[in-house]
């Protein structure tokens, strides 16, 4: 994931690009790594993707391992909590269309059918990585 361009790449196994997602939306404050609970920041490092929820508020979603030990820490450290529950995910469910903008509290949305194609392609264990 390429926060600044927008974009999410699928790599294959032997990491060549099988397909692009341009247009990708962010938390509400998009630029620089998630800190805190509530920060609406995406996180930016080398993640999994942990679990799936057919049955999310979006139109599906896959879970992002954040925080990880350095980002519980780091919050810690702060008196804070880190946060969690970031996904990659549809849009809200029973809506039509796509929102506008950046909406999301940290999240990674992306159009139905995105969301879809990776729901079909990406297993329980998949590296991600989110750069800035």
């Amino acid at each position: 994931v390429e926060k600044q361009a927008r974009r999410l790449t699928v790599l294959d196994e032997r990491g060549q690009p099988i397909r692009t997602i341009s247009g990708i939306q962010l938390g509400d404050a998009p630029q620089g790594h998630k800190r805190f609970q509530g920060d609406e920041r995406t996180p930016e490092g080398r993640y999994t993707i942990d679990w799936s929820n057919p049955d999310s508020a979006y139109h599906l979603s896959l879970h992002i391992s954040y925080p990880n030990a350095a980002d519980q820490a780091y919050a810690a450290s702060q008196g804070r909590s880190a946060g969690g529950m970031i996904m990659i995910h549809g849009q809200p469910n029973g809506m039509a269309g796509r929102v506008t903008g950046d909406w999301t509290d940290g999240c990674i949305a992306l159009a139905n059918e995105e969301i879809e194609y990776l729901w079909q392609l990406v297993p329980d264990g998949t590296v991600i990585e989110i750069l800035p």
